[in-house]
């Protein structure tokens, strides 16, 4: 049999299961894929036994299971000033990875055109491709990693069906200021234009920061879904559980495709985390949380040859090794895994056309001694 042609033929394996393969092949130190090595909050899992044993195993509904619902829309709507409503504007999902998939599926077709900007997380881009669409590709440099807003507006046409957008970060550790999203909201004003808003890290911004959803603009939130991961909030990436928010009318459209997907995610766990998320402090006390390890790792390595800014959020900092070596990121990463036993992100493999810019990317989710460990190996570089 002849196999049919591939609809995304340039796609191989992700960088991150590349990297922690090699990872774990030369016993490297993992400071490539984004997960914690370290355990969930045993209040967390006491939930999850309680749920499992109290019946609540079979199907939850195709949104989630309501108190939940309810109890982020609060969250939401006190943290940002929304006025989300769990009955309609809100859908619980298997990770972020599948709502932002499925907000794309929704409504992205041929010829459609979605501003992507890059250094990139690379879920976003092959989605679109996959419905005909193409990515516009917008690159931030480095080492600032700011939006260059009459680019955009350059950009923008009547082809232009969606902007996706990505605060905190991934990979920089920037946020987007307040004047960013003004930004935005001018320049799709009386347009159709949908936006995605990635904001998987929004707990865990850092130096007395603010994270500005964009559920605080009413005008963009009108027009936005916005994607969330509790894996990411707490510290259980293999859960595979987040939810997403928009207007009614844009999620109507979105459970479409849900229900057809995966219909509705693990009821156990939503229970859990429902009780779970009763106690506020256990999301608004992340951000000091990480910081601690932020500023551990950026003590540890202050003396070595790389050079940095600190990360503004997410639980990655991005460093340049320029004065080390003047190999290939790509090139460099191999050899610190092969030779060092220190596995990273090359930067280049999220930017435009691969641009290389000698940045790696170094996820600080990590115990303490799995910092001092890679640290000493950085500090010999």
């Amino acid at each position: 049999m002849k196999l049919p042609t591939s609809k995304l033929p340039h796609l191989g394996t992700t960088i991150f299961t590349k990297m922690s393969k090699l990872a774990h092949e030369h016993k490297a130190i993992n400071l490539s894929q984004g997960f914690p090595d370290f355990s969930p909050d045993p209040i967390l899992l006491e939930e999850v036994t309680r749920a499992i044993h109290s019946a609540k195993n079979q199907y939850a509904p195709l949104q989630g299971i309501f108190s939940l619902r309810q109890t982020l829309c609060y969250k939401l709507n006190k943290l940002y000033g929304s006025n989300y409503q769990p009955e309609t504007d809100i859908t619980l999902t298997a990770g972020a990875t599948q709502a932002i998939f499925t907000a794309i599926s929704a409504f992205v077709k041929a010829e459609d055109e979605v501003i992507v900007f890059k250094p990139a997380y690379d879920c976003y881009e092959p989605a679109i491709e996959l419905y005909g669409g193409k990515p516009v590709l917008i690159q931030m440099q480095a080492p600032n990693y700011q939006i260059d807003w009459e680019e955009v507006a350059a950009k923008i046409s009547s082809k232009t069906k969606m902007i996706i957008i990505n605060s905190p970060h991934n990979p920089s550790g920037k946020i987007l200021q307040q004047k960013d999203l003004e930004k935005l909201q001018q320049l799709v004003k009386g347009t159709n234009i949908i936006i995605l808003s990635d904001e998987v890290y929004e707990h865990l911004v850092y130096d007395n920061q603010k994270h500005f959803s964009v559920a605080r603009f009413p005008q963009l939130a009108e027009r936005s879904f916005i994607t969330y991961s509790f894996g990411k909030t707490f510290h259980v990436t293999g859960w595979k559980l987040g939810y997403c928010v928009a207007p009614k009318e844009l999620m109507t459209e979105f459970n479409k495709v849900h229900q057809y997907n995966v219909f509705c995610v693990n009821h156990p766990m939503q229970v859990a985390i429902n009780a779970y998320l009763q106690n506020e402090q256990h999301y608004l006390g992340l951000a000091e949380f990480y910081q601690q390890k932020r500023d551990l790792f950026l003590s540890l390595i202050k003396d070595s040859r790389l050079t940095f800014t600190p990360s503004q959020g997410t639980y990655f900092q991005t460093a340049s090794y320029k004065n080390i070596t003047q190999e290939k990121d790509t090139d460099f990463a191999l050899r610190l895994i092969k030779e060092k036993g220190l596995a990273t992100i090359p930067v280049s493999v999220f930017n435009k056309n691969q641009q290389d810019d000698s940045m790696l990317r170094f996820c600080f989710a990590k115990k303490e001694e799995t910092l001092k460990a890679a640290a000493e190996i950085i500090n010999k570089l």
